[in-house]
């Protein structure tokens, strides 16, 4: 009997250590992060370095970074592994993706998951920020890498053509009267340098937005379900645009690609432009010159879209997938970690709390053009989203080009697009 006891007891331990030594394994968590950018590149070194160091302090949860490629690329993806059952824990996916995803059923509020002090953690962001990431009373999204519209100046340029080098145009008129000063002819009255560039490939509608905002208008009610795309003031907003290029001459005709125009921008082929914050970094790295970053000017008011991406968390995944997400999500917005990222990407820091780290006012003290975005999500809208946002875009997009390119009149334009997104949204209302 003894012998059978101290055997049995023996049996116990050794079984108790074998649980032991295999808990942390079949404990680990394992979760997959889609992310929209290519794979390569100093994006994914940092993106690689944060999902390092949550892994680092989270030794029981293992991060799968997907890189996915364009923020387009990205949410086909995520919408074909949606349907094949095999959707990602979590992912950066546009903000305006919102609407899109809810409507197929693909995520899962922050609410439901984030714990008692998720009220808490919501209000910790820009209020302009979260009008992207909240309907219907729950929070779908939290904020990651976003951005707004921002006007880059060359300096040189402004003091070459006469203007004062630390004065940027404040208004719609002085940015047109600026940009004639600035635009540079040779001989044969062949442009060398534009005035301005504002993109109208990839993003049409996001900067156009810049232009609505500033003149009044509001694109789409914030339930995802109406747009005024054909309102006397964004017809007259787009037809200030089409002039820059067409009557005015400071402004490259046709579509102007949005990749290029950086590059334009630090080879000195325009003296500026507008462009994301997103590019800041890129900028400060590679000017050769002296440059600025100013809000957008003013017509009836000051304004920008915001824009970028959010993390969404989606459905079919285990409780302890969900928790190990809330995790990740919480540790990669953290101020310290808002303030690094800004910092590293130029992305704007999406909470107030992350500019006031020590090394946010450093960055801020020694580069005050980062805080121009800042200061202007204070008169920032949500950028255009609603239910079916890609066909809604689609045809928002495509008649601003129609409109760029002298197919359509600005007024057709916009009627044209304003007659597709009421179809399009009509079984939304």
């Amino acid at each position: 009997m003894k012998t059978t006891r101290r055997t049995l007891f023996a049996a116990t331990l050794a079984a108790g250590a074998l649980v032991a030594g295999f808990t942390p394994a079949s404990a680990e968590t394992k979760i997959t992060f889609y992310y929209p950018v290519a794979v390569g590149g100093p994006v994914t070194k940092i993106v690689d370095g944060m999902v390092a160091g949550f892994e680092k302090e989270h030794p029981d949860v293992k991060v799968e970074a997907v890189y996915a490629g364009s923020y387009q690329d990205t949410i086909a993806k995520i919408l074909t592994a949606v349907k094949g059952g095999a959707a990602p824990n979590v992912a950066v996916a546009l903000s305006t993706d919102m609407f899109t995803l809810i409507d197929e059923d693909a995520i899962v509020p922050f609410d439901e998951v984030a714990g008692k002090d998720a009220k808490a953690w919501f209000a910790g962001f820009y209020p302009s920020f979260m009008a992207n990431s909240q309907t219907g009373g729950k929070t779908w999204g939290i904020p990651f890498q976003r951005s707004t519209v921002v006007m880059y100046w060359n300096k040189a340029a402004f003091k070459e053509a006469g203007l004062d080098p630390e004065k940027v145009p404040a208004t719609w008129a002085e940015m047109r009267e600026a940009a004639k000063k600035l635009t540079k002819r040779d001989a044969s009255g062949n442009v060398e340098r534009w005035g301005i560039e504002i993109p109208s490939s990839g993003f049409p509608y996001w900067l156009f937005q810049g232009f609505t905002t500033e003149n009044g208008a509001i694109l789409m009610n914030e339930e995802g379900t109406k747009v005024a795309f054909d309102t006397p003031a964004v017809v007259d907003a787009l037809q200030y645009w089409i002039d820059l290029s067409v009557k005015d001459k400071v402004h490259p005709a046709g579509i102007v690609e949005w990749g290029t125009t950086p590059k334009d921008f630090l080879e000195g082929k325009t003296a500026m432009m507008w462009q994301t914050t997103g590019n800041l970094t890129n900028v400060r790295k590679n000017a050769k010159f002296d440059f600025g970053v100013a809000m957008l000017p003013a017509e009836k008011r000051r304004g920008s879209p915001t824009g970028g991406g959010n993390f969404y968390l989606f459905k079919g995944q285990s409780a302890e997938q969900q928790k190990a997400v809330v995790e990740f999500v919480k540790w990669m917005t953290t101020p310290e970690r808002t303030a690094e990222w800004s910092i590293a990407t130029g992305y704007v820091a999406t909470q107030p709390a992350a500019w006031a780290t020590d090394k946010m006012k450093a960055y801020v003290a020694d580069f005050p053009q980062a805080a121009v975005a800042r200061d202007q999500l204070e008169h920032a809208v949500a950028e255009l989203s609603t239910h079916d946002n890609q066909r809604v875009a689609k045809a928002f997009n495509d008649n601003l080009q129609a409109a760029l390119t002298g197919s359509k009149t600005a007024a057709q334009a916009m009627k044209d697009a304003q007659a597709e997104a009421d179809r399009i949204l009509k079984s939304y209302r």
